[in-house]
């Protein structure tokens, strides 16, 4: 009997792995980005932003997520939701850009894991990229495991995130020297520079709330699907916006926001600047495992999307194939660690955000918001787990906003983004007449 997925992950793991996958180094590395952005101390706008469209298309998540709870997530909702006729084409792209994306993901946490620490040691470049490099295998060795204690490995990551974010947030509270006005100063810029700003800015602050969708990925494993799935995605998108506010406003009432957009090391200089040099050294070590948990979620999650596709007989069959004892999909998982092993030895850390959002707006998010709209239209609301409020207005939204956030990341990497799914499309027809020429070849042969 061929092994099978289990469905082991409870809400309290699922909700660990959403939120460990949001934080990371993300908004530790982009916290002095989005003040440079912005020019003032109304950075705060930003982040609100960002948790803002997080809950609009958290709704569209959540409604697919429960109504199709199987492994790969945007690869089954693109397919059911454009039908028979463009399903199969909707979610090949998507699995084309995972295979690029998340490894880019996966990467951009491991690069930002060594910039991290060489606030500890005094290390060069290419002894950075052998950190990098390093932490990739490591999670890899980490990863190869059954899902159950995956799912305890990833509350045991949870805590920290939330024990350092916590740390932080406290810190601020009990030392502030500083106040803000933080929407008070926006009078003072032009609204055309303003509104400019905010989107350059929410860029940032929006990869920094990517991940509250990776309990769809894991659809397959999760418990009660239909009520877990909608509420692990609320759970977290709540929970850390708050917390990501509370740190904000923490760091600027200790260090002045002119200074902190200037630095490298934001969260070790505050807390040297409270506790003192080894409390630095803790903190920055906290964060390095922050880090390390949020590339564990990553690839934890995406891992599970080719091997869906290839189940599914739509990609390479040697990635459906699941682990004998250990029952996950481990030539999935190989694949993708050792591509984002490679990518973090070639690239920066700036290049690689912008390239995530870019690749993946125009398929995954601004494809999925509509591919709801039709979804609905063609079969209803008859037997949804989660029905969204007020729709169809989130998935309008959610595809306004998707598309200046596209437009935000630049005029380079929007190009590529689109480079990347025409490459998809000429691939996906290039297989499909191939597969009808050994059809015909098979039917024609005596």
């Amino acid at each position: 009997m061929p092994a099978t997925l289990d469905r082991k992950v409870t809400l309290v793991q699922a909700t660990a792995l959403n939120m460990i996958d949001m934080v990371g180094i993300g908004p530790f590395v982009v916290l002095p980005l989005v003040i440079q952005k912005m020019g003032g101390p109304h950075f705060l706008l930003a982040w609100i932003v960002g948790a803002v469209l997080s809950l609009i298309d958290g709704l569209v998540w959540a409604e697919l997520g429960a109504a199709y709870p199987f492994a790969g997530g945007s690869y089954n909702f693109l397919k059911e939701s454009y039908g028979k006729k463009w399903g199969k084409l909707m979610s090949f792209l998507y699995v084309w850009q995972t295979m690029l994306q998340a490894p880019l993901v996966a990467a951009s946490g491991a690069i930002g894991f060594a910039e991290t620490a060489s606030f500890l040691f005094n290390i060069n470049t290419i002894q950075q990229k052998l950190i990098s490099g390093s932490v990739i295998i490591l999670l890899t060795f980490l990863l190869y495991r059954k899902i159950q204690t995956v799912g305890k490995i990833g509350v045991v990551m949870w805590v920290v995130v939330l024990a350092t974010l916590l740390w932080i947030i406290i810190g601020g509270a009990t030392h502030h020297t500083i106040s803000n006005d933080y929407f008070g100063s926006i009078g003072s810029m032009p609204m055309s520079l303003f509104f400019t700003s905010l989107g350059f800015a929410s860029v940032k602050t929006i990869y920094s709330y990517l991940g509250y969708y990776n309990v769809c990925h894991l659809g397959g494993e999760i418990k009660s699907p239909g009520k877990n799935i909608p509420r692990s995605i609320f759970i977290s998108i709540i929970g850390i916006a708050t917390l990501y506010l509370c740190m904000n406003i923490s760091v600027v009432s200790v260090i002045p926001w002119q200074e902190a957009q200037n630095s490298k090391f934001i969260i070790s200089t505050f807390i040297e600047k409270i506790y003192g040099h080894q409390a630095a050294i803790v903190a920055t070590v906290m964060v390095l495992i922050v880090a390390l948990s949020s590339v564990f979620a990553v690839i934890l999650g995406y891992s599970r999307i080719p091997y869906a596709a290839a189940a599914d007989g739509n990609f390479f069959p040697i990635f459906a194939r699941i682990h004998s004892k250990k029952h996950f999909p481990h030539i999935s998982l190989l694949f993708i660690c050792a591509l984002g092993f490679c990518f973090s030895l070639l690239f920066r850390l700036s290049e690689v955000i912008s390239a995530i959002l870019a690749m993946r707006i125009l398929v995954q998010f601004i494809g999925q918001a509509i591919g709801l709209i039709m979804l609905r239209k063609r079969r209803g609301v008859h037997g949804l787990p989660f029905k969204m409020p007020l729709y169809p207005l989130p998935p309008i939204l959610a595809i306004i906003i998707w598309f200046l956030v596209f437009l935000s990341t630049g005029k380079e990497f929007a190009i590529s983004g689109i480079i990347v799914i025409g490459l998809g499309v000429i691939a996906y027809f290039s297989a499909l007449r191939f597969k009808l020429f050994e059809k015909k070849k098979i039917n024609s042969s005596p």
